[in-house]
């Protein structure tokens, strides 16, 4: 399950976000809660937007693909 989030977060998230100046990297998967936490870098770290960009965008994306996957969240 890792590996799945893992490959869709290198294959899809983080070209689009480079694409903004900024980086995205895996933190942990709580299997327990289905929460994925990640953690936005470079020019997403602090943009206004990142949270509708992981919760809208992310967060949808990896639900889609991998149904354990309840939720996610910035890890600090």
């Amino acid at each position: 399950m890792v590996g799945e989030i893992l490959e869709l977060i290198e294959t899809r998230v983080r070209p689009a976000v480079a694409q903004d100046g900024g980086d995205i990297t895996f933190q942990r998967f709580d299997a327990d809660t289905g929460i994925v936490h990640l953690a936005m870098r470079g020019a997403c770290a602090g943009c206004p937007s990142s949270t509708m960009t992981l919760k809208q965008g992310i967060e949808n994306m990896l639900k889609a693909y991998v149904p354990e996957v309840n939720a996610v969240e910035a890890a600090l």
